[in-house]
Protein backbone atom coordinates (compact mmCIF):
# COMPACT_ATOMS: atom_id res chain seq x y z
CA UNK A 1 0.00 0.00 0.00
CA UNK A 2 1.33 3.68 -0.83
CA UNK A 3 0.99 5.66 2.29
CA UNK A 4 -0.50 9.44 1.69
CA UNK A 5 2.16 12.01 1.13
CA UNK A 6 1.91 13.44 4.54
CA UNK A 7 4.53 15.52 6.10
CA UNK A 8 5.75 14.21 9.60
CA UNK A 9 5.49 17.68 11.14
CA UNK A 10 6.12 17.49 14.65
CA UNK A 11 9.08 19.40 16.19
CA UNK A 12 8.42 18.81 19.53
CA UNK A 13 11.08 18.16 21.81
CA UNK A 14 10.68 15.24 23.52
CA UNK A 15 11.50 16.73 27.30
CA UNK A 16 8.29 19.00 27.28
CA UNK A 17 6.46 15.83 25.63
CA UNK A 18 5.41 14.68 29.22
CA UNK A 19 1.91 16.24 30.03
CA UNK A 20 0.88 15.29 26.40
CA UNK A 21 1.42 11.57 27.01
CA UNK A 22 -0.46 11.58 30.13
CA UNK A 23 -3.36 13.11 28.66
CA UNK A 24 -3.19 11.04 25.71
CA UNK A 25 -2.90 7.71 27.87
CA UNK A 26 -5.74 9.02 30.19
CA UNK A 27 -7.76 9.60 27.60
CA UNK A 28 -7.39 6.37 26.67
CA UNK A 29 -8.02 4.35 29.74
CA UNK A 30 -11.84 6.80 30.36
CA UNK A 31 -12.63 5.90 26.42
CA UNK A 32 -12.03 1.71 27.69
CA UNK A 33 -13.75 1.98 31.08
CA UNK A 34 -16.74 3.97 28.91
CA UNK A 35 -17.02 1.08 26.40
CA UNK A 36 -16.67 -1.33 28.61
CA UNK A 37 -19.59 -0.43 30.40
CA UNK A 38 -21.35 0.24 27.71
CA UNK A 39 -20.98 -3.27 25.96
CA UNK A 40 -21.55 -4.41 29.70
CA UNK A 41 -25.03 -2.85 29.61
CA UNK A 42 -26.12 -4.53 25.77
CA UNK A 43 -25.56 -7.93 27.46
CA UNK A 44 -28.09 -7.21 30.12
CA UNK A 45 -30.37 -5.96 27.66
CA UNK A 46 -30.68 -9.17 25.09
CA UNK A 47 -34.17 -10.53 25.34
CA UNK A 48 -36.14 -13.40 23.45
CA UNK A 49 -33.23 -15.10 21.23
CA UNK A 50 -31.72 -18.10 22.05
CA UNK A 51 -28.54 -16.73 24.25
CA UNK A 52 -31.38 -14.70 26.07
CA UNK A 53 -30.56 -17.56 28.52
CA UNK A 54 -26.92 -17.13 29.14
CA UNK A 55 -25.68 -15.05 31.91
CA UNK A 56 -24.57 -11.39 30.45
CA UNK A 57 -21.36 -11.21 30.13
CA UNK A 58 -18.50 -9.14 32.41
CA UNK A 59 -15.26 -8.29 30.92
CA UNK A 60 -12.23 -9.70 33.29
CA UNK A 61 -9.08 -7.79 33.18
CA UNK A 62 -5.68 -8.89 33.36
CA UNK A 63 -2.64 -6.62 33.45
CA UNK A 64 0.23 -7.39 31.66
CA UNK A 65 3.99 -5.59 31.82
CA UNK A 66 6.25 -5.21 28.90
CA UNK A 67 9.56 -7.47 29.19
CA UNK A 68 12.91 -5.59 30.20
CA UNK A 69 15.45 -8.35 28.86
CA UNK A 70 16.70 -9.52 25.63
CA UNK A 71 15.54 -7.63 22.68
CA UNK A 72 13.41 -5.57 24.46
CA UNK A 73 15.03 -2.63 26.30
CA UNK A 74 12.78 -0.08 28.68
CA UNK A 75 9.41 -1.17 30.15
CA UNK A 76 5.46 -0.36 30.49
CA UNK A 77 2.71 -2.85 29.91
CA UNK A 78 -1.17 -2.89 29.59
CA UNK A 79 -4.36 -4.08 30.79
CA UNK A 80 -6.58 -6.41 28.79
CA UNK A 81 -10.20 -6.37 29.15
CA UNK A 82 -11.80 -9.32 27.66
CA UNK A 83 -15.47 -10.33 27.91
CA UNK A 84 -17.13 -13.66 26.26
CA UNK A 85 -21.34 -13.13 26.87
CA UNK A 86 -24.16 -13.53 25.09
CA UNK A 87 -24.30 -10.43 22.50
CA UNK A 88 -20.55 -10.66 22.55
CA UNK A 89 -19.44 -13.75 21.88
CA UNK A 90 -15.91 -12.57 22.46
CA UNK A 91 -14.81 -9.22 22.56
CA UNK A 92 -11.53 -7.20 24.02
CA UNK A 93 -10.67 -3.98 24.69
CA UNK A 94 -7.14 -3.52 25.07
CA UNK A 95 -5.00 -0.66 26.62
CA UNK A 96 -1.17 -0.34 26.76
CA UNK A 97 1.45 2.32 27.31
CA UNK A 98 4.89 1.39 26.56
CA UNK A 99 8.69 2.41 25.97
CA UNK A 100 11.89 1.26 25.03
CA UNK A 101 14.32 1.02 22.03
CA UNK A 102 13.18 -0.49 18.36
CA UNK A 103 15.79 -2.83 17.36
CA UNK A 104 17.68 -0.80 14.38
CA UNK A 105 16.00 -3.41 11.43
CA UNK A 106 12.89 -2.33 12.64
CA UNK A 107 13.47 1.34 13.88
CA UNK A 108 14.10 1.57 9.03
CA UNK A 109 10.05 1.39 9.10
CA UNK A 110 9.33 3.86 11.86
CA UNK A 111 9.35 7.47 11.46
CA UNK A 112 11.83 10.00 13.31
CA UNK A 113 13.60 6.44 15.13
CA UNK A 114 17.12 7.18 14.13
CA UNK A 115 16.73 11.06 13.65
CA UNK A 116 18.02 13.62 15.12
CA UNK A 117 20.00 12.16 17.10
CA UNK A 118 17.21 9.47 18.47
CA UNK A 119 18.63 6.01 18.85
CA UNK A 120 15.68 4.09 18.55
CA UNK A 121 13.86 5.38 21.46
CA UNK A 122 9.94 4.95 21.43
CA UNK A 123 6.55 5.98 23.63
CA UNK A 124 3.56 4.35 22.74
CA UNK A 125 -0.05 4.41 23.92
CA UNK A 126 -3.35 3.64 22.52
CA UNK A 127 -6.88 1.74 22.71
CA UNK A 128 -7.30 -1.52 20.59
CA UNK A 129 -10.82 -3.17 20.48
CA UNK A 130 -12.04 -5.60 18.30
CA UNK A 131 -15.74 -7.36 18.70
CA UNK A 132 -17.22 -10.18 17.25
CA UNK A 133 -20.92 -11.13 17.60
CA UNK A 134 -22.67 -14.12 19.08
CA UNK A 135 -25.43 -13.30 16.20
CA UNK A 136 -24.36 -13.22 12.45
CA UNK A 137 -26.65 -10.43 11.65
CA UNK A 138 -24.89 -7.89 14.14
CA UNK A 139 -21.73 -6.71 12.30
CA UNK A 140 -18.15 -7.30 13.87
CA UNK A 141 -16.17 -4.39 14.83
CA UNK A 142 -12.72 -3.64 15.07
CA UNK A 143 -11.62 0.18 16.66
CA UNK A 144 -8.23 1.97 17.76
CA UNK A 145 -6.04 4.73 18.31
CA UNK A 146 -2.78 5.26 19.54
CA UNK A 147 -0.20 8.13 19.92
CA UNK A 148 3.55 7.07 19.50
CA UNK A 149 6.44 9.41 20.00
CA UNK A 150 9.98 8.70 18.56
CA UNK A 151 12.32 12.14 17.39
CA UNK A 152 8.81 12.69 16.19
CA UNK A 153 4.91 12.49 17.40
CA UNK A 154 1.65 11.88 15.56
CA UNK A 155 -1.83 9.96 16.15
CA UNK A 156 -2.98 6.82 14.56
CA UNK A 157 -6.07 4.87 14.12
CA UNK A 158 -9.42 4.45 12.95
CA UNK A 159 -12.78 2.37 13.21
CA UNK A 160 -13.70 -0.39 10.60
CA UNK A 161 -17.39 -2.56 10.46
CA UNK A 162 -17.40 -6.29 9.28
CA UNK A 163 -20.45 -7.43 8.26
CA UNK A 164 -21.42 -11.50 8.34
CA UNK A 165 -24.37 -10.63 6.90
CA UNK A 166 -24.82 -7.34 4.65
CA UNK A 167 -27.26 -4.41 6.00
CA UNK A 168 -27.26 -1.24 3.99
CA UNK A 169 -28.68 0.89 6.34
CA UNK A 170 -26.01 -0.28 8.87
CA UNK A 171 -23.16 0.72 6.26
CA UNK A 172 -24.75 3.84 5.60
CA UNK A 173 -25.56 4.86 9.15
CA UNK A 174 -21.70 3.88 9.74
CA UNK A 175 -20.26 5.86 7.54
CA UNK A 176 -22.44 8.78 8.23
CA UNK A 177 -21.50 9.02 11.77
CA UNK A 178 -17.71 8.57 10.68
CA UNK A 179 -18.08 11.03 8.02
CA UNK A 180 -19.86 13.82 10.89
CA UNK A 181 -16.92 12.90 13.03
CA UNK A 182 -14.35 13.84 10.13
CA UNK A 183 -15.72 16.97 8.67
CA UNK A 184 -15.79 18.24 12.47
CA UNK A 185 -11.95 18.17 12.02
CA UNK A 186 -10.71 18.55 8.19
CA UNK A 187 -12.67 19.06 5.14
CA UNK A 188 -10.46 16.40 3.32
CA UNK A 189 -10.40 14.41 6.67
CA UNK A 190 -13.36 11.63 5.37
CA UNK A 191 -12.43 10.75 1.80
CA UNK A 192 -9.00 10.29 2.52
CA UNK A 193 -8.84 8.52 5.30
CA UNK A 194 -12.03 6.35 4.37
CA UNK A 195 -9.97 5.59 0.81
CA UNK A 196 -6.79 4.44 3.00
CA UNK A 197 -8.78 2.75 5.27
CA UNK A 198 -10.27 0.87 1.79
CA UNK A 199 -6.49 0.17 0.92
CA UNK A 200 -5.64 -0.84 4.35
CA UNK A 201 -8.03 -3.63 4.67
CA UNK A 202 -7.67 -5.44 1.96
CA UNK A 203 -6.87 -9.29 1.40
CA UNK A 204 -4.46 -8.99 -1.24
CA UNK A 205 -4.34 -12.91 -1.60
CA UNK A 206 -8.16 -13.30 -2.21
CA UNK A 207 -8.65 -9.93 -4.07
CA UNK A 208 -11.56 -8.95 -1.68
CA UNK A 209 -12.15 -6.25 1.25
CA UNK A 210 -12.29 -7.62 4.56
CA UNK A 211 -15.49 -5.55 5.33
CA UNK A 212 -17.49 -2.31 4.46
CA UNK A 213 -14.83 -0.18 6.14
CA UNK A 214 -15.07 2.92 7.63
CA UNK A 215 -11.54 5.44 8.20
CA UNK A 216 -7.68 4.54 9.08
CA UNK A 217 -5.44 7.11 9.66
CA UNK A 218 -1.73 7.15 10.63
CA UNK A 219 1.01 9.63 11.02
CA UNK A 220 -1.34 12.63 11.76
CA UNK A 221 1.01 15.32 12.79
CA UNK A 222 -1.14 18.77 11.53
CA UNK A 223 1.30 20.92 13.64
CA UNK A 224 -1.43 21.30 16.36
CA UNK A 225 -0.91 18.42 19.09
CA UNK A 226 -4.59 19.41 20.79
CA UNK A 227 -6.48 19.64 17.52
CA UNK A 228 -5.20 16.23 16.69
CA UNK A 229 -6.08 14.84 19.90
CA UNK A 230 -9.33 16.56 19.75
CA UNK A 231 -10.18 14.49 16.47
CA UNK A 232 -9.09 11.06 17.98
CA UNK A 233 -11.31 12.01 21.15
CA UNK A 234 -13.89 12.42 18.54
CA UNK A 235 -13.17 9.04 16.53
CA UNK A 236 -13.63 7.04 19.81
CA UNK A 237 -16.86 9.09 20.69
CA UNK A 238 -18.31 8.72 17.22
CA UNK A 239 -17.49 5.31 18.28
CA UNK A 240 -19.28 4.84 21.36
CA UNK A 241 -22.40 5.82 19.83
CA UNK A 242 -23.09 4.78 16.56
CA UNK A 243 -21.63 0.62 17.34
CA UNK A 244 -23.78 -0.08 20.56
CA UNK A 245 -27.08 1.50 18.74
CA UNK A 246 -26.29 -0.91 15.70
CA UNK A 247 -25.76 -3.85 18.16
CA UNK A 248 -29.24 -2.66 19.58
CA UNK A 249 -30.99 -2.80 16.39
CA UNK A 250 -30.05 -6.83 15.26
CA UNK A 251 -29.00 -8.71 18.81
CA UNK A 252 -32.88 -9.64 19.43
CA UNK A 253 -33.40 -10.47 16.10
CA UNK A 254 -33.70 -14.27 15.67
CA UNK A 255 -30.92 -16.09 12.58
CA UNK A 256 -30.44 -18.91 11.22
CA UNK A 257 -27.76 -22.18 11.15
CA UNK A 258 -27.02 -21.17 7.42
CA UNK A 259 -26.39 -17.69 8.28
CA UNK A 260 -24.19 -18.43 11.56
CA UNK A 261 -22.53 -20.40 9.05
CA UNK A 262 -21.55 -17.75 6.78
CA UNK A 263 -20.45 -15.86 9.91
CA UNK A 264 -18.27 -18.47 10.51
CA UNK A 265 -16.69 -18.58 6.82
CA UNK A 266 -16.42 -15.05 6.81
CA UNK A 267 -14.46 -15.00 10.36
CA UNK A 268 -11.78 -16.90 8.52
CA UNK A 269 -11.19 -13.81 6.25
CA UNK A 270 -10.85 -11.93 9.02
CA UNK A 271 -8.68 -13.84 10.86
CA UNK A 272 -6.37 -14.03 7.83
CA UNK A 273 -5.96 -10.09 7.56
CA UNK A 274 -4.81 -10.21 11.11
CA UNK A 275 -2.09 -12.73 10.90
CA UNK A 276 -0.74 -11.24 7.26
CA UNK A 277 -1.07 -8.16 7.20
CA UNK A 278 -2.10 -5.88 11.00
CA UNK A 279 -0.19 -3.21 11.56
CA UNK A 280 -1.09 -3.42 15.35
CA UNK A 281 0.27 -7.33 15.28
CA UNK A 282 2.91 -6.42 13.67
CA UNK A 283 3.73 -3.80 15.93
CA UNK A 284 2.89 -5.29 19.31
CA UNK A 285 5.16 -8.44 18.38
CA UNK A 286 8.03 -6.42 17.03
CA UNK A 287 8.11 -4.47 20.38
CA UNK A 288 7.93 -7.38 23.07
CA UNK A 289 4.01 -7.04 23.17
CA UNK A 290 1.85 -9.52 25.18
CA UNK A 291 1.22 -12.13 22.94
CA UNK A 292 -2.20 -13.38 24.61
CA UNK A 293 -3.01 -9.44 24.02
CA UNK A 294 -2.18 -8.60 20.53
CA UNK A 295 -3.94 -12.10 19.20
CA UNK A 296 -7.30 -11.36 21.46
CA UNK A 297 -8.68 -9.72 17.87
CA UNK A 298 -9.01 -13.48 16.54
CA UNK A 299 -12.21 -14.97 16.59
CA UNK A 300 -13.40 -17.67 19.11
CA UNK A 301 -14.96 -20.05 16.08
CA UNK A 302 -13.98 -19.97 12.93
CA UNK A 303 -13.97 -22.02 9.77
CA UNK A 304 -12.83 -22.43 6.09
CA UNK A 305 -14.34 -23.99 3.41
Amino acid sequence: MTLPSQALKSSDNPDMTGARKEIAAAWFRALRDRICRDFEALEDELKGTRHSGLPAGRFERKGWERPNDGDFTGGGGGEMSVMRGRVFEKVGVNISTVHGRFSEEFSKEIPGARDNGNDGAFWAAGISLVAHMRSPLVPAVHMNTRMIVTSKSWFGGGADLTPMIPDEKDAQDFHAALKTCCSRHGADYYEKYKKWCDEYFYLKHRQEPRGIGGIFFDYLDSGSWESDLAFVRDVGETFAAIYPALVRRHMNEEWSDAQREKQLLKRGRYAEFNLLYDRGTRFGLMTGGNVEAILMSLPPEVKWP
